[in-house]
């Protein structure tokens, strides 16, 4: 209900416009995201990263559909775990807010990652790896704790540094291409389908790796209270902001490819399209790109690090999870500084052992889309169930309430399925875990379960 003062309805105004939302949304994934990811893919898909984006990319665009329907139905909340537990079943909400909640621990994990293996291979090659891990979490764990808080400002001057390095790559790139083969070097079918490597079996398994090139679109659906004509606006940007997503990711990846054809040969997969900008643009290109993909890197670390503190809070005010422990408050910084350290713990803790495994950021990044695409397949269920089987979108459409959110059910739930093991086995056990405890506070699913407040805890 909004709030009246002396007779006056007081609201949020609608004053974002559809490009607002795009922009917002393009700051929230930010142009560099295939980037960290490049060398990895390669491996995962035998040199087919591009193909396996615009895969990721029509699997979100259906995704981003059922996001913006929802949004409209739901405006305050752009959660999955509410869309799912108003319109399907509250047991169910619960559980896909309890996988959403693995994305958010895992997130600060996965960039703790990607800074200690580019710092320790490519500036600090002497140090091990768990001593400049240790030193990236507790910058990370002192910054949060303290209270520090990244600016609006700060993110659009770290976005610009972002566009401008990406801009002077592109133009390196293509510069180098048409030198080396002219036009044949610039235009090539190979990256999309090389038919001596092509496998369908590992395109489809490293599509679910390549999808976190989108993590983060469903963001815009929490600013639906703020949007002029959110019914249409929310839809709109959710949709094109995947598409731009992609078409930039690709032509990133796909210059990527063409420059260093042979991902056998990069000298580190974590850090491989460093090499291709070393061999494009020089000293310069390569220290700059580092410089800007740490930076952000980190700063999404801070964000998400402290944005799950914040929703561990979140659940232990509501009685979710013990109070004395993740409602606590420090009262000078106003930080809910336990759950700052139980994150940063898990943070270094998970990037040792999945380092000792081998591939950790690979490793990594599919545990978190373990939680994310279960709650995709969340949102395209609940739109599907909400305006095809509750019928409460007016007159039943057969391509939009019924087609589209299957289609974006099956195609999620298949990226889903070709996880690797070790993703299932620890995604299952912590949804497992969840499961337990959502039958011990429910008498056995007898009673409603407590809700998790992501607006208030984000």
């Amino acid at each position: 209900m909004p709030e009246v003062q002396c007779g006056i309805d007081i609201r949020l105004r609608k004053v974002l416009t559809l490009w607002d939302l795009i922009f917002y949304g393009m700051v929230l994934i930010q142009p560099t995201a295939p980037i960290p990811l490049f060398g990895v893919a390669q491996k995962l898909s035998n040199g087919h990263s591009v193909t396996t984006i615009l895969i990721a990319m029509l699997a979100m665009v259906v995704t981003a559909i059922s996001y913006g329907r929802m949004a409209a139905v739901y405006p305050s909340a752009g959660s999955a775990y509410t869309y799912v537990g108003r319109t399907i079943n509250p047991h169910l909400g619960f559980l896909v807010g309890w996988a959403m909640l693995l994305d958010y621990i895992l997130q600060p994990l996965l960039n703790v990652i990607w800074i200690s293996a580019a710092l320790q291979s490519r500036y600090i090659t002497r140090l091990p790896y768990a001593i400049t891990a240790l030193v990236v979490v507790a910058l990370i764990t002192a910054l949060n704790l303290i209270g520090i808080k990244s600016s609006a400002r700060a993110n659009k001057v770290l976005l610009s540094a972002m566009c401008v390095v990406i801009a002077i790559f592109f133009y390196a790139a293509v510069r180098y291409l048409f030198h080396l083969e002219h036009w044949f070097g610039l235009f090539s079918i190979q990256p999309f389908y090389n038919p001596n490597t092509f496998n369908t079996h590992l395109i489809w398994g490293a599509t679910s790796f390549a999808a976190l090139t989108y993590i983060g679109f469903d963001g815009i659906t929490t600013l639906s209270e703020d949007v002029e004509n959110p019914r249409r606006n929310v839809l709109l940007a959710t949709v094109l902001v995947c598409i731009f997503t992609g078409i930039l990711s690709g032509a990133e990846v796909y210059l990527g490819q063409r420059v260093w054809p042979n991902w056998h040969t990069f000298p580190n997969l974590e850090t491989a399209f460093m090499d291709v900008c070393r061999r494009v643009g020089g000293s310069f290109l390569f220290q700059a790109m580092g410089v800007v993909l740490i930076l952000a890197a980190l700063g999404s670390a801070l964000t998400g690090g402290l944005g799950a503190a914040r929703l561990l809070f979140g659940m232990g005010r509501d009685g979710v999870l013990p109070r004395r422990i993740f409602a606590h408050i420090h009262r000078e910084t106003n930080t809910p500084t336990y759950n700052i350290l139980i994150v940063s713990a898990i943070a270094y803790v998970g990037a040792i052992g999945l380092n000792y495994l081998g591939n950790a950021y690979e490793h990594a990044g599919e545990l978190l889309n373990f939680g994310a695409f279960l709650a995709f397949m969340g949102v395209n269920l609940s739109a599907f169930w909400h305006f095809a089987l509750m019928h409460k979108g007016g007159q039943r459409r057969i391509l939009a309430d019924i087609v589209v959110p299957l289609i974006g059910f099956a195609f999620c739930a298949s990226i889903w399925w070709n996880l690797n093991i070790l993703a299932k086995i620890v995604g299952g056990i912590w949804f497992l875990i969840g499961a337990v405890y959502l039958a011990a506070t429910t008498r056995c699913f007898r009673t409603t379960p407590k809700m998790i407040d992501f607006s208030e805890s984000s």
